[in-house]
Protein backbone atom coordinates (compact mmCIF):
# COMPACT_ATOMS: atom_id res chain seq x y z
CA UNK A 1 0.00 0.00 0.00
CA UNK A 2 1.68 3.76 -0.96
CA UNK A 3 -0.46 6.46 1.04
CA UNK A 4 0.32 10.16 1.46
CA UNK A 5 -0.77 11.82 4.73
CA UNK A 6 -1.24 15.73 4.36
CA UNK A 7 -2.08 18.38 7.14
CA UNK A 8 -0.44 21.34 8.00
CA UNK A 9 2.22 21.55 11.02
CA UNK A 10 1.05 19.78 14.43
CA UNK A 11 -2.19 17.93 12.75
CA UNK A 12 -0.37 15.03 14.15
CA UNK A 13 1.00 13.91 11.04
CA UNK A 14 4.03 12.28 12.36
CA UNK A 15 1.98 10.15 15.68
CA UNK A 16 -0.36 8.78 13.14
CA UNK A 17 2.39 7.77 10.85
CA UNK A 18 3.56 5.89 13.31
CA UNK A 19 0.62 4.24 14.05
CA UNK A 20 -0.55 3.83 10.79
CA UNK A 21 2.86 2.32 9.69
CA UNK A 22 2.39 -0.62 12.51
CA UNK A 23 -0.49 -1.51 11.58
CA UNK A 24 0.10 -1.68 7.93
CA UNK A 25 3.47 -3.00 7.89
CA UNK A 26 5.10 -0.50 5.67
CA UNK A 27 7.49 2.27 6.40
CA UNK A 28 7.14 5.60 7.89
CA UNK A 29 8.83 8.04 5.18
CA UNK A 30 9.30 11.70 6.83
CA UNK A 31 11.24 14.68 4.77
CA UNK A 32 11.30 16.49 8.48
CA UNK A 33 13.03 13.39 9.51
CA UNK A 34 15.56 12.81 6.85
CA UNK A 35 16.34 16.38 6.98
CA UNK A 36 16.58 16.78 10.90
CA UNK A 37 18.98 13.82 10.56
CA UNK A 38 21.20 15.08 7.75
CA UNK A 39 21.48 18.68 9.65
CA UNK A 40 22.80 16.98 13.06
CA UNK A 41 25.16 14.77 11.09
CA UNK A 42 26.01 18.13 9.61
CA UNK A 43 25.89 16.65 5.33
CA UNK A 44 25.60 19.95 2.82
CA UNK A 45 22.29 18.93 2.34
CA UNK A 46 21.19 19.11 5.90
CA UNK A 47 22.79 22.25 7.05
CA UNK A 48 21.71 24.45 4.07
CA UNK A 49 18.11 23.16 4.72
CA UNK A 50 18.40 23.90 8.18
CA UNK A 51 18.30 27.58 7.57
CA UNK A 52 15.16 27.20 6.02
CA UNK A 53 13.34 24.61 8.55
CA UNK A 54 14.47 27.27 11.35
CA UNK A 55 12.83 30.14 9.83
CA UNK A 56 9.91 28.00 8.81
CA UNK A 57 10.29 27.96 5.53
CA UNK A 58 9.69 25.28 2.98
CA UNK A 59 12.74 23.68 1.92
CA UNK A 60 13.84 23.91 -1.72
CA UNK A 61 12.38 20.94 -3.98
CA UNK A 62 15.61 20.62 -5.69
CA UNK A 63 17.09 19.17 -1.57
CA UNK A 64 14.17 17.38 -1.24
CA UNK A 65 13.46 15.07 -4.49
CA UNK A 66 17.05 13.49 -4.31
CA UNK A 67 16.73 12.58 -0.62
CA UNK A 68 12.96 11.01 -1.48
CA UNK A 69 13.78 9.25 -4.68
CA UNK A 70 16.77 7.26 -2.97
CA UNK A 71 14.38 6.63 0.01
CA UNK A 72 11.55 5.42 -2.22
CA UNK A 73 14.37 3.29 -3.34
CA UNK A 74 15.48 0.93 -0.96
CA UNK A 75 14.29 -2.63 -0.60
CA UNK A 76 11.92 -1.51 2.68
CA UNK A 77 10.01 0.48 1.07
CA UNK A 78 9.51 -1.94 -2.23
CA UNK A 79 6.15 -3.30 -1.20
CA UNK A 80 5.13 0.39 0.23
CA UNK A 81 5.44 3.33 2.51
CA UNK A 82 3.63 6.38 3.61
CA UNK A 83 5.06 9.78 2.93
CA UNK A 84 4.41 11.72 5.72
CA UNK A 85 5.48 15.42 5.39
CA UNK A 86 6.26 15.10 1.30
CA UNK A 87 4.84 16.66 -1.31
CA UNK A 88 4.00 19.92 0.06
CA UNK A 89 3.88 21.87 -3.13
CA UNK A 90 1.61 20.70 -6.64
CA UNK A 91 5.33 20.42 -8.50
CA UNK A 92 6.36 17.75 -5.94
CA UNK A 93 2.87 15.86 -6.19
CA UNK A 94 3.58 16.23 -10.15
CA UNK A 95 7.38 15.01 -9.38
CA UNK A 96 6.00 12.00 -7.74
CA UNK A 97 3.63 11.35 -10.00
CA UNK A 98 6.10 11.38 -12.80
CA UNK A 99 8.29 8.88 -10.29
CA UNK A 100 5.50 6.66 -9.67
CA UNK A 101 4.49 6.19 -13.40
CA UNK A 102 8.41 5.03 -14.23
CA UNK A 103 8.19 2.66 -11.22
CA UNK A 104 4.90 1.12 -12.76
CA UNK A 105 3.39 2.28 -9.26
CA UNK A 106 0.22 4.10 -7.85
CA UNK A 107 -0.42 6.22 -4.89
CA UNK A 108 -3.76 4.30 -2.96
CA UNK A 109 -4.96 7.48 -1.28
CA UNK A 110 -4.23 10.55 -0.01
CA UNK A 111 -5.02 11.06 4.00
CA UNK A 112 -5.79 14.81 4.85
CA UNK A 113 -5.77 15.68 8.43
CA UNK A 114 -8.13 18.68 9.18
CA UNK A 115 -7.02 20.68 12.18
CA UNK A 116 -8.04 24.02 13.01
CA UNK A 117 -5.06 27.10 13.05
CA UNK A 118 -5.61 28.09 16.64
CA UNK A 119 -5.52 24.52 17.85
CA UNK A 120 -2.60 23.75 15.86
CA UNK A 121 -0.62 26.75 17.49
CA UNK A 122 -1.51 25.51 20.78
CA UNK A 123 -0.32 21.98 20.34
CA UNK A 124 2.85 22.88 18.97
CA UNK A 125 3.63 25.49 21.42
CA UNK A 126 3.35 22.85 24.17
CA UNK A 127 5.69 20.10 22.38
CA UNK A 128 9.16 19.61 24.07
CA UNK A 129 12.43 17.00 23.02
CA UNK A 130 15.38 15.20 24.51
CA UNK A 131 18.41 17.25 23.15
CA UNK A 132 20.28 13.52 23.43
CA UNK A 133 17.77 11.03 22.90
CA UNK A 134 15.49 12.53 20.96
CA UNK A 135 12.11 11.43 22.92
CA UNK A 136 9.11 13.78 22.60
CA UNK A 137 6.82 14.98 24.46
CA UNK A 138 3.56 17.05 24.94
CA UNK A 139 2.92 18.95 27.97
CA UNK A 140 -0.83 18.43 28.35
CA UNK A 141 -1.06 15.49 25.99
CA UNK A 142 1.84 13.63 27.05
CA UNK A 143 3.60 15.15 29.62
CA UNK A 144 6.95 13.81 31.25
CA UNK A 145 7.14 12.45 34.92
CA UNK A 146 9.31 15.47 36.14
CA UNK A 147 8.50 18.93 34.93
CA UNK A 148 10.45 19.78 31.39
CA UNK A 149 13.31 16.64 31.92
CA UNK A 150 13.34 13.84 29.76
CA UNK A 151 11.92 10.12 31.52
CA UNK A 152 14.62 8.49 29.31
CA UNK A 153 17.90 9.77 30.01
CA UNK A 154 17.08 12.91 32.19
CA UNK A 155 18.06 15.90 30.10
CA UNK A 156 16.50 19.14 30.38
CA UNK A 157 13.63 19.11 27.15
CA UNK A 158 13.56 22.07 24.54
CA UNK A 159 11.30 23.37 22.36
CA UNK A 160 12.50 22.86 19.21
CA UNK A 161 13.65 26.23 16.80
CA UNK A 162 10.65 25.77 14.34
CA UNK A 163 8.43 24.71 17.51
CA UNK A 164 8.28 28.59 18.23
CA UNK A 165 4.55 30.18 18.13
CA UNK A 166 5.97 32.80 15.75
CA UNK A 167 7.51 29.88 13.21
CA UNK A 168 4.63 28.28 13.89
CA UNK A 169 2.06 30.81 12.64
CA UNK A 170 4.86 31.49 9.87
CA UNK A 171 4.61 27.73 8.38
CA UNK A 172 0.96 27.46 8.53
CA UNK A 173 0.65 30.64 6.37
CA UNK A 174 3.01 28.81 4.25
CA UNK A 175 0.93 26.18 4.20
CA UNK A 176 -2.16 27.28 3.27
CA UNK A 177 -0.62 29.15 0.66
CA UNK A 178 1.61 26.36 -0.92
CA UNK A 179 0.41 23.27 0.29
CA UNK A 180 -3.21 23.24 0.53
CA UNK A 181 -3.42 23.87 -3.37
CA UNK A 182 -1.90 20.14 -3.08
CA UNK A 183 -5.18 19.00 -1.03
CA UNK A 184 -7.16 20.18 -4.14
CA UNK A 185 -4.96 18.58 -6.89
CA UNK A 186 -5.68 15.32 -5.39
CA UNK A 187 -9.07 15.86 -4.95
CA UNK A 188 -9.12 16.35 -8.80
CA UNK A 189 -7.89 12.55 -8.83
CA UNK A 190 -10.41 10.94 -6.53
CA UNK A 191 -7.77 10.20 -4.17
CA UNK A 192 -7.79 12.40 -1.61
CA UNK A 193 -9.77 11.17 2.69
CA UNK A 194 -10.37 14.26 4.54
CA UNK A 195 -9.90 13.48 8.14
CA UNK A 196 -11.13 15.32 10.85
CA UNK A 197 -7.64 15.56 13.25
CA UNK A 198 -9.03 17.40 16.48
CA UNK A 199 -9.80 13.89 18.14
CA UNK A 200 -8.03 11.65 20.39
CA UNK A 201 -5.90 10.04 18.58
CA UNK A 202 -7.07 6.16 18.34
CA UNK A 203 -10.07 7.33 16.59
CA UNK A 204 -8.30 9.52 14.37
CA UNK A 205 -6.56 6.26 13.29
CA UNK A 206 -9.07 4.14 13.09
CA UNK A 207 -10.98 6.98 10.70
CA UNK A 208 -8.26 6.76 8.53
CA UNK A 209 -7.95 2.88 8.09
CA UNK A 210 -11.84 2.83 7.04
CA UNK A 211 -11.02 6.09 5.01
CA UNK A 212 -8.65 4.38 3.09
CA UNK A 213 -10.16 1.00 2.94
CA UNK A 214 -13.53 2.72 1.76
CA UNK A 215 -11.38 4.83 -1.05
CA UNK A 216 -9.61 0.75 -2.43
CA UNK A 217 -12.98 -0.65 -2.52
CA UNK A 218 -14.61 1.81 -4.78
CA UNK A 219 -11.68 2.15 -7.11
CA UNK A 220 -11.79 -1.70 -7.23
CA UNK A 221 -8.57 -3.88 -8.28
CA UNK A 222 -5.73 -2.82 -10.05
CA UNK A 223 -5.41 -3.70 -13.28
CA UNK A 224 -2.16 -6.06 -13.55
CA UNK A 225 0.92 -4.92 -14.45
CA UNK A 226 1.69 -5.17 -18.61
CA UNK A 227 4.33 -7.85 -19.44
CA UNK A 228 7.50 -7.34 -21.25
Amino acid sequence: MRLVLLGPPGAGKGTQAQFLTKRLGIPKISTGDMLRDAAERGTATGLKAKTFIDEGHLVPDDLILEMVWERLGQPDAAAGWLLDGFPRTVGQSAALDRWLREQDEKIDGVVDLQVDDDEIVRRISQRRVCPQCHATYHLSMCPPSASEVCDACGNKLETRQDDRAEVVRERLRIYHERTEPVVNYYLAQELLIPIHGDRPVEEVTEAILRGVQKARDQRGPRPPTPGP
